[in-house]
């Protein structure tokens, strides 16, 4: 009877692999596999700009493990352009990034997609130390300086090369340096290793809070951001490569379910009760300026996770002023974003 017992439990067991919280079959489709009940997902994150916010909300809230997820967060504060190296080689599943490094992605053949939008603009500010020589009315007096960007081939990286080659200045003409984001980035422009700073919230309100430079170029704003780009540059997305996308429908679902609930955290509270939602780790400086730099940030997060076709053409065109690998590749858009799963997650699934 025992070993009857035993049987029928290991039985059991396994019927209930596949299956999800709520105890029907988890969809399949394609060659994706049957999901567990509680999912274990790797998900790197390239810094702790805010951009990222509603990926901290959801984390620091328990979204994730409402949805049956255990999620693994690897890479952290190592930038955008190492959390992609770290999905293209396989060693994180899911990534926090940029949506322009999907299209970079799929000049090279790599089917890469973004299927939760979080931020719908770029956040990003160019600062000069009160040292400077940099003024903006005079494009030519950045030569000579040394630009701090948050790593070599991160948004930050095309932004001031962007704007180099709008202005007809080779990109010889200053020094890139990598020095991360947040505090450590406000610091090297303080301590006056790099002249200019370009960067993101929190580091543009703490520059501005701590009297060490101004703030010279913004693009936190939507009309910021279309004189800078010519559009609305769609920045921090949830990317992967398309085989786990498909193979793990499951899990993707809930990880925009998840998502969804954290960018409706943030439209529905203030910035103080923002804040006190983050354990001290997602938290760069002090929590009173953290406050104040997400107030002045809001506009730039997505209020669905959708995303827009005519915004996603702008960064296109931004890469392709100054990338020849992207100009000459023959990009289609359609395939490095995809809105099923939020449509999903919208209708209630």
């Amino acid at each position: 009877m025992y070993g009857k017992l035993l049987c029928l439990g290991a039985m059991l067991a396994l019927l209930s692999t596949g299956c999800d919280r709520g105890g029907t079959a988890a969809p399949t489709g394609g060659n994706a596999e049957p999901e567990a009940a509680t999912q274990t997902v790797r998900i790197s994150v390239g810094s702790y700009n805010l951009n990222n916010l509603p990926f901290f909300i959801a984390d620091a809230q328990g979204y994730f493990k409402d949805e049956g997820l255990e999620v693994r967060t690897e890479n952290f504060a190592q930038g955008g352009a190492k959390v992609l190296q770290a999905l293209v080689a396989g060693s994180t599943d899911v990534a926090v990034g940029f949506y322009d490094h999907t299209i970079q992605m799929q000049a090279k053949g790599k089917a890469v997609t973004a299927f939760m939008l979080l931020s719908r603009n770029s956040g990003l500010v160019l600062a000069g130390g009160n040292r400077s020589p940099f003024d903006p009315a005079r494009p030519e007096t950045i030569r000579g300086t040394r630009v701090g960007i948050t790593s070599p081939g991160s948004s930050s990286d095309f932004f001031i090369r962007y704007y180099l080659e709008r202005h007809g200045i080779p990109a010889s003409a200053v020094s890139l340096i990598g020095v991360g984001s947040g505090a450590a980035a406000v610091a090297a422009l303080e301590q006056g290793k790099v002249d200019l700073l370009v960067n993101y919230d929190p580091a543009a309100t703490l520059i501005q809070e701590r009297g060490v430079g101004r703030i010279l170029i913004d693009a936190r704003s939507d009309a910021g951001a279309r004189e800078v780009y010519g559009g609305i540059y769609p920045t921090s997305v949830l990317y992967a490569q398309q085989s786990f996308i498909e193979k793990h429908p499951d899990a993707i679902q809930k990880i925009v379910r998840a998502e969804r609930r954290a960018l409706k955290f943030i439209a529905e509270n203030g910035a103080e009760a923002i804040v006190a939602a983050l354990p001290d780790s997602y938290v760069s400086g002090d929590r009173a300026v953290y406050a104040k730099a997400v107030e002045s940030a809001r506009g730039i997060f997505s209020v669905d996770g959708r995303f827009t076709e005519t915004d996603m053409a702008t960064p296109l065109a931004v890469l392709a002023e100054f990338n020849p690998d992207i100009a000459a590749a023959r990009v289609d858009l359609a395939k490095t974003y995809t809105n099923r799963f939020v449509d999903r997650a919208s209708s209630g699934h």
